[in-house]
């Protein structure tokens, strides 16, 4: 971004010095108060009272024609790089602004704040109220001052001017930041998501890894319900709350959403696993925090519709029945606290930046709340929209949207005496080994459940629920796992050409069903494993 040099004006007790410390904090900008060098140059007096410092002011300006302010913002830039900016605090005539237009062009923003009379008149004797000496000039005082009282007139030349009656100073920064474009020139930065189609386990974390090293920041939302396991050299790794690519590379961030749903005692285990520092980490302050009760009251759903009990939706609904102050968020943990941000200013800052975001969903859609065969649902909305929700991403900031899809999906086994849900066409592992070739016992491995080691039920492709899913969820990319339980043969493939010809088919045919491209093929569970047909 070029240099921003940002002027402010207006009279005394109108709200310039606050919007120039919170624009400075909010953007990182240094601020030049024309204040502290009118204090300097009467540093020899003593202590140096309002009237005093006018006075100087008016005396620089006719002895320089207003040049003093320019020479005294050279020699604060002299040295910087290009695109630091600063923010004058601040101009009381045209002449001081005129000469730093002509000096620096088009980088030259001025902010007029101004507000009625008796308003500032009372925000001025308000905020003497504490430090006021019997020679305290009155607002009138300071007002009649032949400069200040002219001060207003400023507004007809200015860029911006604001009002701030009626406004707190976050409303005014939220005005002059915005009409500064400050937020972001046009959100030039995108969102990718990952979901999955079907009932979970789709292999979500694979490919979140895989696509990870292109993203600067990198979200996950969801509870601790949901394991997402990675291929590494020595062995597998499961990530429950930090995204899966937070081991593959150091350089990008990491944020958890204010939908999220936190075991503080397994994330702190994680993050000391993953060995994440505290700025690498953005853990939004409104995440929910499971208790021991909450994973007590869920014993009668793992035993009814095999729940993996881990407490998220009773903590969930704590947070909508038990509204009050005992209510614990990821701010009210002191464990966390270095960690606690604002997931809204991270997201807009990122995306204001150019930046590349990967929001990864938890589970299936099949298993929406809202979208799922209830009651054998989880806890929240799996969907594309439920995860933006989650997260606190807009939609118009979605670029691709990729829907993991395996070829034969499963749900978790069912509980004694009861049914963990509808599966189309369920069949057996046995069947599997024998079409695909694949060793029973290392299927049997293989198809467990990632956060509670249960056996997997498993079914033929479910053609219906691949429509579905693609009607909530509008994916412009699929992503098709586990192309070696077809046949084995497909895990030497390493180009598309490569796989089996009947695999080809049915990806071809996913394509017709769905409406999206099968841009990312699974062949096994390796570092080559994943065949990438991207056009982006």
């Amino acid at each position: 971004m070029d240099r921003r040099i940002i002027l402010l004006s207006g009279p005394v007790a109108s709200g310039k010095t606050t919007l120039a410390r919170n624009l400075a904090e909010r953007f990182g900008m240094d601020v030049l108060r024309t204040r502290d060098l009118l204090v300097s140059a009467l540093e020899h007096t003593g202590q140096p009272g309002r009237v005093d410092l006018q006075l100087e002011g008016e005396r620089l300006d006719q002895e320089t024609g207003g040049m003093w302010v320019l020479e005294s913002l050279d020699r604060e830039l002299r040295g910087r790089q290009a695109h630091e900016s600063i923010i004058v605090d601040s101009v009381r005539i045209q002449k001081q602004i005129d000469a730093i237009r002509e000096a620096y062009g088009r980088n030259v923003t001025h902010v007029h704040m101004t507000a009625p009379y008796p308003v500032l008149e009372e925000r001025y004797d308000t905020r003497q109220t504490e430090s006021q000496t019997p020679d305290t000039p009155t607002y009138g005082e300071v007002h009649s001052n032949e400069t200040e009282a002219v001060v207003d007139e400023l507004k007809g030349a200015a860029d911006v001017v604001v009002d701030s009656n009626r406004c707190t100073p976050r409303d005014v920064l939220v005005r002059v930041a915005s009409r500064l474009r400050l937020f972001g020139e046009a959100e030039t930065g995108y969102v990718d998501v990952i979901v999955g189609g079907q009932y979970g386990s789709e292999g979500k974390g694979q490919i979140a890894a895989f696509l990870s090293n292109e993203y600067d920041l990198l979200v996950r939302v969801g509870g601790p319900n949901a394991g997402h396991t990675v291929f590494e050299p020595s062995s597998s790794y499961t990530h429950h709350l930090l995204p899966s690519g937070t081991r593959r590379n150091d350089n990008n961030k990491l944020l958890i959403g204010p939908g999220a749903i936190l075991n503080v005692e397994r994330l702190q285990k994680e993050i000391a696993e993953c060995q994440v520092s505290f700025d690498r980490l953005g853990i939004d302050r409104n995440a929910m925090v499971i208790t021991c009760e909450d994973i007590l009251h869920e014993a009668d759903l793992v035993a009814g519709i095999g729940s993996t009990g881990q407490g998220t939706g009773a903590a969930l609904s704590r947070r909508i029945l038990e509204r009050n102050l005992s209510t614990k968020l990821a701010k009210d943990v002191p464990e966390l606290a270095p960690y606690i941000c604002s997931a809204l200013e991270v997201l807009q800052t990122t995306l204001a930046g150019n930046g590349r975001i990967c929001l990864e969903g938890t589970q299936g859609t099949a298993l929406s709340l809202y979208h799922g065969p209830y009651p054998y649902v989880t806890s929240r909305d799996t969907t594309v929209s439920g995860c933006l929700s989650e997260a606190g991403i807009p939609p118009r900031a979605v670029r691709r949207v990729v829907m993991v899809c395996r070829t034969y999906p499963i749900r978790v086994q069912n509980p004694s005496g009861g049914t963990s849900g509808p599966m189309s066409q369920e069949i057996s592992l046995e069947k599997i080994s024998e079409r695909s070739g694949i060793e029973l016992a290392e299927l049997e491995r293989t198809e467990r459940t990632s956060t509670t080691n249960r056996e997997r039920r498993i079914g033929e492709f479910d053609w219906d629920l691949l429509r579905n899913a693609s009607l909530l969820n509008r994916p412009t990319d699929i992503a098709l796992t586990f192309t070696d339980y077809l046949t084995m043969e497909n895990r030497a493939a390493k180009r598309f050409e490569q796989l089996d010809p009947e695999t080809i088919h049915f990806i071809e045919e996913i394509e017709q069903v769905s409406d999206a491209r099968v841009s990312l093929i699974g062949t096994g569970f390796n570092r080559r494993s994943i065949i990438d047909r991207r056009l982006w």
